[in-house]
C-alpha cells in the first residue's frame, strides 16, 4: 500500500547565521545542511572556505541572501599555520607531497621575508581553485595534470603579524582584501625563505565587521530545536551595519519602495552628510521614536541629497 510522504512545509525566514564551518566539508555542504535544519526556503553563503579550512562562514537565509555580496566584497581575517619545509600540489594538507627541503631559518629571518607581502601584492591565482578557464574550473585541469597559464592579480595584504615559530611550524594572523589565496601566500612566504611550505591550518576570524566569537557549530545547531536555531538569527541589517543609516517617513518609505530616487534636501529627514552607500529604514510615525523602524534597504545617497534606490527588500511580513 503506498501511502504520500508528506514534505516539511519551508519557512520564509530571513535573517543571517554566523556558521562554524567544521573542517572537512565544503562551504556548500555546510550551507545545505543550516538549511535543512532551519527548515527555510531560500539560503546561501557569502564566499567559499576551503574544505580544509575552518571559521567562520555567514550564511544568509531570506531577504538577506539580496546582500550576500556585500560580504564577497569585504575584507576577511585568518589565522593560519604554514607548514615550512613540505611543498604540495594543492598548497594544503589536502594535496600530495611534491617536494622536501631543508628548514633552517629564524624568527629574525622570518620577519624580514613578511615586511615583503604587507601592503599591495600581486597573485597567481593556484590551479586548485574554482576559477574558470573556458567555462571549467582550474581544479577540472589540475586533476587531469594540466598546468595552465594564469595571470597574477593584485590583492591588498593589510596585516601580516607573525604570532610564534616553532619549528617547523609557522602561526600567521592575516587581514587581506578579497581574492587573496591564503594557500599561496605560505606558499610564496615559504619560497622566499627558501624552504617551500604548505598551510597546515587556516581558521577564518573574520569577515567585514563580522567575529568568529558569534558563531554557532553544526553539531550545536543539531542538538536545538527549530525554535532555537531561528533564534541565533541576525536581523537582515547585520549584513549593512557598517553603513551610515537614513530614516524615511511613512510617504518617503512609500516612494522608495517603489524604486523612485528621492530628493531629501528639503525634508526633515535625518541623514549622513558624506555621500556614498547607506542603509535605509522606515520610521514608525505612531512610535514616538526609532525603536519601530524598519529596514527597506540599500541605496546610494548621491549628490544634492538625492537618494537613489539599490537593493529593496520585501517588506510583505
Amino acid at each position: 500500500m503506498n501511502q504520500a510522504i508528506k514534505k516539511k512545509t519551508r519557512l520564509p525566514i530571513n535573517g543571517v547565521l554566523l556558521l562554524d564551518k567544521p573542517v572537512g566539508w565544503s562551504s556548500n555542504d555546510a550551507l545545505i545542511k543550516a538549511k535543512r535544519l532551519l527548515n527555510a526556503i531560500k539560503a546561501g553563503h557569502t564566499g567559499t572556505l576551503d574544505p580544509f579550512a575552518t571559521g567562520l562562514l555567514p550564511l544568509c537565509f531570506g531577504e538577506a541572501t539580496k546582500f550576500s555580496a556585500d560580504l564577497l566584497d569585504a575584507d576577511k581575517t585568518y589565522q593560519t599555520v604554514v607548514h615550512l619545509g613540505v611543498t604540495t600540489n594543492t598548497g594544503d594538507t589536502e594535496g600530495e607531497t611534491i617536494q622536501t627541503r631543508e628548514v633552517n631559518v629564524n624568527e629574525t629571518q622570518i620577519r624580514a621575508v613578511l615586511e615583503q607581502f604587507k601592503g599591495d601584492i600581486r597573485q597567481v591565482p593556484p590551479m586548485y581553485s574554482a576559477l574558470k578557464r573556458d567555462g571549467k574550473p582550474l581544479y577540472e585541469y589540475a586533476r587531469e595534470g594540466i598546468t595552465l597559464e594564469r595571470e597574477a592579480r593584485p590583492v591588498t595584504i593589510h596585516l601580516l603579524e607573525f604570532v610564534q615559530y616553532e619549528a617547523p611550524f609557522l602561526t600567521l594572523n592575516v587581514r587581506c582584501s578579497k581574492g587573496t589565496y591564503i594557500r599561496v601566500l605560505g606558499e610564496d612566504i615559504g619560497n622566499a625563505l627558501g624552504c617551500g611550505a604548505h598551510l597546515n591550518a587556516l581558521r577564518r576570524t573574520h569577515v567585514g565587521h563580522l567575529v568568529l566569537e558569534n558563531t554557532v557549530t553544526l553539531d550545536q545547531l543539531i542538538e536545538m530545536s527549530e525554535e532555537q536555531r531561528h533564534a541565533l538569527l541576525a536581523p537582515v541589517d547585520a549584513l549593512l551595519s557598517s553603513f551610515p543609516e537614513v530614516n524615511l517617513n511613512d510617504e518617503l518609505a512609500r516612494r522608495f519602495l517603489q524604486g523612485q530616487r528621492i530628493s531629501l534636501a528639503k525634508e526633515e529627514v535625518a541623514h549622513p552628510v558624506e555621500l556614498g552607500r547607506v542603509r535605509v529604514y522606515r520610521i514608525d510615525s505612531n512610535a514616538g521614536d526609532v525603536s519601530g523602524k524598519q529596514l527597506l534597504g540599500s541605496a546610494q545617497l548621491q549628490e544634492f541629497s538625492v537618494l537613489a534606490p539599490e537593493r529593496l527588500i520585501s517588506t510583505a511580513n
